[in-house]
């Protein structure tokens, strides 16, 4: 990582179910469960803004300051969304050491202009958001950066990723991430075959002529 781990103030939730986390969502609280090392889970809910401008940020781990006196190091594993799927509404964190090994989903950041769109137009198709990675939980990247200067009707697979050191490949070394697709070009040559095919009937034509007048 290589941001600091933020720490956000968590609230331990004595109370369960749905109404009551509609009512902690009302009030700018995101509700959320602490999993795994063998404790029992734990309820909480935190400061939604502050969180959530963590996620956006691409951070994957977040130190819980739990009622003001224990902190959790804490892995993001799961987010709920809402109906329409443009808000998050619940989460669910696992508790890790940064040392230890974990396989996490992490996006990508794409930059560059295709060199062909400087010609031709090209159309980008991107296929994949995230990809599978294992790595110590120090290590885990904020997002892959990918590089779509030099490509030119492409296919960038997830073997051709440059992952950072102590990053290794988890997800299908085959999965196809984005095509960058010349289509300009394409449709010149499309168009140059019935205008040869036109041309040569005309090029006939006084040669025609010629033998009208013997």
């Amino acid at each position: 990582m290589s941001k600091e781990v933020p720490t956000i103030q968590a609230q331990t939730r004595d109370r369960l179910g749905s109404r009551y986390s509609k009512r902690l969502r009302t009030a700018g609280r995101l509700p959320a469960v602490i999993y795994g090392h063998g404790s029992t889970p734990l309820a909480v809910h935190v400061d939604e803004k502050i969180t959530i401008s963590a996620l956006k940020k691409g951070l994957h781990v977040i130190n819980l300051a739990i009622d003001g006196a224990s902190t959790e190091t804490v892995l993001v594993k799961d987010l709920q969304f809402g109906f329409l799927g443009d808000n998050v509404i619940h989460m669910d964190l696992t508790r890790v050491n940064l040392d230890e090994v974990v396989t996490v989903a992490v996006s990508f950041e794409f930059y560059g202009a295709p060199d062909a769109a400087k010609k031709s137009g090209v159309v980008i198709v991107n296929e994949l958001n995230d990809i599978q990675v294992s790595c110590k939980v120090r290590d885990i990247p904020e997002h892959i950066r990918i590089d779509l200067t030099a490509m030119h009707n492409d296919t960038f697979t997830a073997a051709d990723l440059k992952l950072p050191t102590g990053v290794t490949l988890a997800g299908d070394p085959h999965a196809i991430i984005v095509r960058v697709e010349v289509v300009k070009e394409e449709a010149a040559g499309e168009a140059a075959a019935p205008a040869a095919a036109a041309a040569a009937p005309a090029a006939a034509a006084p040669a025609k002529k010629e033998d009208d007048k013997k």
